[in-house]
């Protein structure tokens, strides 16, 4: 037994001495990210210089378009409208979707009867239903709304459900163990350890929103954001065609930052395996 629990001993300390001079990351992840971002910039600009201005353009370009869009309001304006119907349809989103899946998921009967549906949704073109849902809803902002929760609700209700159906059973059964009734089980237990997993529906829902949004924008009552990319292209305007792009690409972004954010605050722990998992 003393041979062994030295041999053990020794094991530890070999271990010990491996983890303290595994490498550990001497480079600030921003620092890597800004570094990215610069070097893509700097060869777009010497790249897209030698473009012809109808075919393409290059930051610098951009930049002036988009200070004169400011200069003029324009930007401020199409913004506002933009966001309105984005920021309803896709809170509508999330508050609807993550109860559904939720429910789908815990309740087998639920799930049996709702899950082909949200399945064949999420599969569906919903591009397509955009013409049906104009001679229903009209050219407006409810048309837009309807658009931008149809694109985005289904990745927040599959990734909800596929959370919960991956809650550990043994989990259940303590609760089980303690008479819980189902309501406690699914607001104690399955929704904190579902949590990451509606974050992560919530971030791609995002990106589905902001396609969303631009679409409604192109398909129905030309405005916003939208209008200012199809009227610059019309007008053969490239740059100040990219203005609008590059500002969703930066809005996707901050809502996902945003997203993060939340996550870290209401799942600590999610972030610390996520941090160890990095190291």
């Amino acid at each position: 037994m003393t041979e062994i629990a030295r041999t053990q001993a020794e094991l530890n300390e070999q271990g010990g001495a491996l983890t303290a001079a595994a490498p550990k990351h001497s480079v600030p992840r921003w620092v890597i990210t800004l570094g990215s971002m610069a070097f893509f910039l700097l060869a777009w600009e010497f790249f897209g210089c030698g473009v012809n201005p109808v075919f393409g353009s290059y930051p610098s370009a951009i930049a002036l378009a988009f200070v004169e869009l400011i200069r003029s309001g324009k930007i401020w304006v199409a913004l506002l409208e933009s966001l309105q119907p984005f920021a309803l349809g896709y809170g509508l989103a999330v508050l609807i979707g993550v109860p559904l899946g939720l429910v789908i998921g815990r309740f087998w009967i639920v799930e049996a009867a709702l899950g082909i549906y949200v399945t064949a949704g999420y599969a569906m073109p919903l591009v397509a239903l955009v013409p049906l849902l104009m001679l229903w809803l009209g050219l407006g902002f409810k048309v837009k709304v309807a658009i931008v929760f149809l694109m985005s609700v289904f990745p927040v209700v599959i990734n909800t459900w596929l959370g919960v159906r991956a809650v550990p059973k043994s989990l259940i059964e303590v609760g089980r163990s303690f008479v819980a009734s189902d309501a406690v089980i699914l607001r104690r237990i399955v929704l904190p350890a579902t949590l990451p997993y509606i974050m992560a529906g919530i971030r791609l829902a995002v990106g589905r929103a902001v396609v969303a949004m631009v679409v409604a924008e192109f398909f129905t009552a030309i405005s916003g954001l939208g209008a200012i990319i199809i009227n610059s292209a019309n007008n053969f305007d490239t740059a100040t065609m990219f203005v609008p792009l590059v500002l969703l690409m930066v809005m996707a972004i901050g809502l996902n930052s945003l997203i993060g954010w939340v996550e870290r605050k209401v799942a600590p722990w999610q972030a610390e395996i996520a941090g160890r998992d990095q190291q």
